[in-house]
């Protein structure tokens, strides 16, 4: 069963998933579409920074107004819970299944959010995965990912939980063989949220001399000068701290550095556990290491 879909009983009808993470090898803005969205091309790699997601039934005299009541703890999110990816999971099965009973859902943070790292489109993919156990609703991977793809275009992936080669929007996706369990990860999140739009309204499309999913076919070591993320450009001159963070990186050993998504996180794969370095480096930011 791929990492983070690890789903099991916790007491009598309670059930608790961990959603991970991901970084991007590679992110290159291709074209713009008639749409108004782009195509990309990109590799997903999964990550061992984990939430957790309970799910039990609603007890029968919690007041009516929601069919899913969600509590978020450990890192604040902004905006109404009801509003949540995961909210929004539960309503979309309930839409094509009347008969799905409602829930208490406690979701635990420790994906930073607004980090490039897919936390939010974790938290709702498992959603999915954990009714669709939960209530025996017999939906293939297949379809799981289809419904996946109508809450946000990197969703489909937190499905697979394996690196994938993506196109499209991102729903697009071709798993691909990368071992990369020899590699630690180290990642900096600084207090800067990026505003996505705004990072792709100063994206200028195109395609990449080399496709990502050809480079990560190389060694790392080969990956610094071709393995771009073309958000980098325009997020760090709106941000010059984190191309500091970047350059940092590759001054205390990174073999290879990036930003993941349009960030703010910035991860770096080391030969040796950078775990010590990393925290002395950037005191009072986020900070996570660990092996592949």
């Amino acid at each position: 069963m791929p990492l983070g879909q690890f789903i099991f009983f916790v007491y009598f009808c309670s059930m608790i998933t961990f959603p991970i993470a991901k970084v991007n090898l590679g992110l290159n803005v291709v074209e713009r579409r008639p749409d108004g969205y782009h195509n990309l091309e990109t590799v997903f790699y999964p990550i061992p920074i984990k939430d957790a997601l309970e799910v039990q039934p609603m007890d029968e005299g919690f007041p009516s107004e929601v069919d899913c009541d969600l509590k978020i703890t450990n890192m604040p999110i902004e905006g109404d819970e009801q509003r949540n990816l995961v909210v929004r999971a539960y309503n979309m099965l309930k839409s094509d299944f009347p008969t799905l009973s409602r829930v208490h859902a406690h979701l635990w943070k420790g994906i930073p959010t607004q980090a490039g790292m897919g936390g939010g489109s974790s938290d709702c993919a498992n959603m999915l995965s954990l009714l669709n156990s939960m209530f025996r609703l017999g939906l293939s991977d297949s379809q799981l990912i289809d419904y996946a793809a109508r809450l946000g275009a990197d969703c489909p992936f937190f499905i697979i939980n394996k690196p994938c080669y993506a196109e499209g929007i991102g729903e697009r996706l071709e798993p691909i063989e990368l071992d990369l369990s020899s590699w630690y990860i180290g990642i900096v999140r600084p207090d800067i949220p990026v505003s996505t739009r705004e990072a792709f309204s100063l994206i200028h499309p195109h395609a990449p001399a080399v496709n990502c999913n050809e480079t990560v076919k190389k060694p790392v070591e080969e990956w610094r000068n071709n393995l771009i993320n073309d958000f980098e450009t325009s997020v760090f001159t709106l941000h010059p701290e984190l191309g500091e963070i970047k350059s940092r990186l590759y001054t205390i050993g990174a073999t290879y550095a990036a930003m993941s998504g349009s960030g703010s996180s910035i991860f770096g794969l080391f030969r040796e556990n950078p775990s010590e370095i990393l925290k002395n480096e950037f005191p009072g930011m986020f900070v996570f290491t660990s092996r592949l």
